[in-house]
């Protein structure tokens, strides 16, 4: 078996995690490892944007600045929010 220890949190905190784990079929031991691996520290958020980045300068065949990735516009966002706005029309022509 892993090495094993003891965190400390409130009782209300306790209770609420050995709730949900019994709901998911777990103890509260696994759904706290689980929690865990769920969890990035900020080196491996840094890695994965790393990597990400060079993978789209791979893709794109263009060398990219780190300062140029930061002044992108945020495409994603923009196309959330074009689609959220469709979603808003169509909802006020179907009223």
């Amino acid at each position: 078996m892993a090495d094993t220890t003891t965190i400390q949190v409130s009782k209300a905190a306790r209770d609420h995690l050995a709730q949900v784990a019994k709901e998911r079929g777990m103890t509260l031991g696994q759904l706290v490892e689980e929690l865990a691996a769920q969890q990035r520290t900020a080196e491996q958020i840094a890695e994965r944007l790393a990597a990400d980045r060079q993978a789209a300068r791979e893709v794109m065949g263009a060398d990219i600045s780190d300062e140029e990735f930061e002044q992108a516009p945020d495409v994603l966002g923009n196309i959330y929010r074009i689609a959220a706005e469709k979603v808003r029309l169509a909802r006020g022509a179907a009223a």
